[in-house]
């Protein structure tokens, strides 16, 4: 028999779904994304399971370690009946109802779904980057966030890795906290918007450096970042810049493989929403980052979730037990 809904993936989104989906007793079924695979793509949590101090969630007075948080959700749905299994889905079929999710060869069907898969931050790809990364934020090191991270570094010198508007509404950002913020980009002409490189260029705080790559990382065992190494790729000279703190502003990769073809995707790869959560597919939603390419905030992840799991209780309730009544859509 079908279940009601099936949420695909966890983080903010997902449990918040989860959360609202189970006190509306549609008894869903969550696959977690399990142990995920490596640093592009997180598995159960997202990426606040990587995210040490997190001081921007409303509610903690203090602020709240990441895992802590996403293990604080995933009790509370379990609580109110929320049934996890804790794995990639392997497959889908959504040319029809039900739909049809695989976890390798077991089959689960649902007349709705809830997309929470997330999107990954795009990494330079030193070695150095994860020890650091996962030695913890709080002034340590590697971010790919500033408006979650920022704050850590207040008085301290930053850096800034890319060349498009991210990188430089990143560099923007962290001259509210950062005595300096170094803008390292590899070639010698910007890809941002001309709005966006005049706001960066006349800011006194930020300087940029041209046609330079970083190559190491430094101090990544003692959980701090002193340095980096930058190697000028005109002139293929090495030098050593001394920064507390490195942000990667290169993109995110939404994480929709699994829907390529199936749901609509915009042009950088993340689903297409209209009406708030609804895909263009009858019955399935899709919340939080996997959808949201400019907040990608925990607190906009949740309430774009709990939109979802209300949306999803509302279509059910209006199409009834035997699916007869059809919704707008």
């Amino acid at each position: 028999m079908a279940r009601k809904v099936i949420i695909i993936g966890s983080g903010p989104a997902g449990y918040t779904a989860a959360l609202y989906a189970a006190r509306a007793n549609l008894n869903p079924l969550m696959i977690d994304g399990g142990a995920g695979r490596g640093q592009e793509l997180l598995g159960a949590g997202g990426q606040l399971m990587i995210t040490t101090e997190v001081e921007n969630y409303p509610g903690f007075e203090h602020g709240i370690q990441g895992p802590e948080l996403m293990e604080r959700m995933r009790k509370q749905v379990q609580r109110f009946g929320t049934e996890i299994i804790e794995d990639l889905v392997t497959k889908i079929d959504l040319s029809q109802r039900p739909f049809k999710v695989w976890v390798n060869d077991d089959l689960y069907e649902a007349r709705t779904v809830i997309v929470t898969t997330g999107a990954s931050a795009k990494w330079i790809g030193l070695p150095e980057e994860r020890p650091v990364w996962e030695g913890g934020l709080g002034g340590a090191g590697v971010s790919a966030c500033a408006t979650c991270d920022g704050f850590f570094f207040r008085g301290k010198v930053v850096a800034v890795v890319g060349g498009g508007d991210t990188a430089m509404e990143e560099a923007i950002y962290l001259t509210n906290h950062a005595t300096k913020v170094y803008v390292i980009h590899r070639r010698d002409t910007l890809r941002a918007s001309k709005i966006m490189q005049e706001r960066a260029q006349r800011n006194p705080k930020i300087e940029f450096i041209w046609n330079s790559a970083v190559e190491k990382v430094h101090d990544p065992e003692r959980k701090r970042l002193s340095s980096l190494t930058l190697r000028n790729l005109a002139t293929n000279t090495v030098s050593d810049l001394e920064v507390q703190g490195l942000f990667v502003a290169i993109g995110h990769k939404p994480n929709t493989d699994l829907f390529a073809g199936q749901l609509e995707l915009d042009e950088s790869g993340y689903i297409a929403t209209h009406h708030d959560v609804r895909t263009n597919v009858y019955g399935v939603y899709a919340a939080g980052d996997v959808q949201d390419h400019e907040y990608r905030q925990a607190v906009s992840a949740a309430g774009s979730g709990c939109m979802a799991a209300i949306q999803a209780e509302r279509f059910l309730e209006t199409e009834g037990e035997d699916g007869a009544n059809r919704v707008e859509w």
